[in-house]
């Protein structure tokens, strides 16, 4: 995870097709986030960044798929949060 100009960078795998959307914590630096939606039409994307809207209270503007749109591992930044926010999510 690294933070730079006010946005952090992090790993991210996407886990589709849970009964809910959740963050399950974090393995091997890397943020495991479940979604709700399937990995068809950008479904699983959008709804990865419904969930980091929702739980960092920042618009979905400010979040970015920097890459991996068409896999499960991605990188993803979010202007506005810090690390330490981003690390409050995993339970």
């Amino acid at each position: 995870m690294t933070s730079k100009d006010g946005e952090v960078t992090f790993a991210v795998r996407v886990i589709p097709r849970a009964s809910t959307t959740t963050c399950s914590g974090f393995r091997e630096d890397t943020l495991v986030v479940r979604v709700g939606a399937p990995p068809v039409d950008g479904a699983a994307n959008d709804a990865l960044i419904a969930f980091f809207a929702k739980a960092l209270c920042v618009p979905r503007r400010a979040i970015r798929i920097i890459s991996g749109e068409s896999g499960r591992r991605k990188r993803i930044a979010i202007t506005g949060v810090t690390a330490d926010q981003i690390r409050a999510l995993a339970p």
